[in-house]
């Protein structure tokens, strides 16, 4: 595999750096990891290969080929759907393996982990992020323990018990569990959606698929829901090294989705502040981004501000009438996923001039169909 150039983590706030085999989910600073890397990618490479996301196989930091652990994952359709008479292409990402675009994370930092000899891993997660790492961690033979809410979808934690995952569900808010699998983490390598950088270079491969099935250009703007970020920054991350590589012209403007009664990013952004506050949470049917403290608060703020986007919040009403609309059309989703499309909504409505809309159903409708409130 050739890997580009500048291969190697560096620290966020010390600016310390390490190889990518480092392994450590973190600096020994405490602070976050990023890779830095400058892929060596020709789109005119990836057209006769497998449908999946491992086409960008140039793009994604993996050690070698025989260390990759995947489910031919990737490559969802783009559709046409409708928002009050206005078409936006929606990416199908509730058709991964696991019913949810954390796959995209899980397969590269997986990958990554069995490239590196690690044996056991703990992760935390208000369930699609653990579903999507005990599936592959179960493939790649690797012993996983899942910190969940106490709360959590019964439907998930089915999910993650048939994976073979070990669960520890911790009472309190999806912020208790967080802080639960950081004292696990003390002696456990901790599979992190949030705090470890490979599982961003897996949700980039957003922005590839999008730009590759639209011709391999940008859309005008993206529509992502924000909890710890992992979409937003991974698409921010893919956009920015297709610009780099010369293979598109512009950045797209990255829309931001929170649920109202969570919406620390909202609120910062709003007040034009560099970093949020923890906030106090509401109820929200949207579990997936109730994130009252974003561990990558401040890079997603600036990574929204780089490309001239904005935040919306959108209310329990607004989130309960898109899940309906969207089933009037045939799109089962989660209400994580409804969020996001009454994101899109809002922002439609805030348009001067048409331009062209992407956004994603993150998550599949079977996947919380008993604590749905319909």
């Amino acid at each position: 595999m050739q890997r580009g150039t500048m291969a190697h983590l560096v620290c966020s706030r010390c600016a310390q750096t390490f190889p990518l085999e480092y392994q450590h989910w973190r600096c020994t600073c405490g602070s976050m990891l990023d890779v830095v890397f400058t892929p060596a990618f020709d789109p005119a490479a990836v057209s006769g290969r497998k449908p999946t996301l491992w086409r960008y196989r140039e793009a994604l930091p993996v050690a070698d080929d025989a260390s990759i652990v995947s489910f031919d994952e990737g490559l969802t359709p783009l559709v046409p759907v409708d928002f009050g008479g206005v078409s936006v292409l929606v990416k199908q990402d509730q058709l991964f393996s696991t019913g949810s675009y954390k796959d995209r994370g899980a397969t590269v930092l997986v990958s990554h982990l069995k490239a590196l000899g690690v044996q056991r891993i703990v992760e935390d997660s208000s369930g699609n992020a653990g579903c999507a790492i005990a599936a592959y961690c179960a493939r790649a033979g690797i012993a996983c323990t899942i910190y969940v809410p106490a709360d959590t979808s019964p439907a998930k934690l089915s999910q993650l018990r048939e994976y073979g995952a070990t669960l520890a569900k911790v009472p309190g808010s999806r912020d208790d569990t967080a802080r639960a699998v950081l004292r696990a983490a003390e002696d456990t390598y901790y599979a992190s959606h949030s705090w470890n950088p490979f599982f961003f270079q897996g949700t980039k491969t957003i922005a590839y698929e999008v730009c590759e099935q639209l011709g391999w250009r940008a859309p005008d703007s993206m529509v992502l829901p924000v909890g710890n970020g992992t979409l937003l920054l991974g698409a921010y991350i893919g956009f920015s090294e297709l610009l780099q590589a010369g293979v598109i012209s512009r950045l797209p403007k990255l829309i931001g989705v929170q649920a109202a009664a969570c919406a620390p990013l909202y609120t910062a952004f709003q007040e034009r502040r560099e970093a949020h506050s923890p906030v106090m949470p509401g109820h929200t049917a949207a579990e997936g981004i109730a994130i009252t403290d974003p561990i990558r608060g401040r890079q997603i703020l600036q990574a929204v501000r780089d490309t001239g986007g904005c935040f919306v919040a959108v209310t329990e009403p607004e989130i309960t009438a898109s899940l309906t609309n969207m089933g009037r059309q045939g799109f089962y989703i989660e209400p994580t996923s409804a969020a996001t499309t009454a994101g899109v909504s809002k922002y439609l409505a805030s348009l001067a001039e048409q331009e062209l809309v992407v956004s994603v159903f993150t998550g599949h409708g079977l996947k919380t169909t008993g604590s749905m409130r319909l």
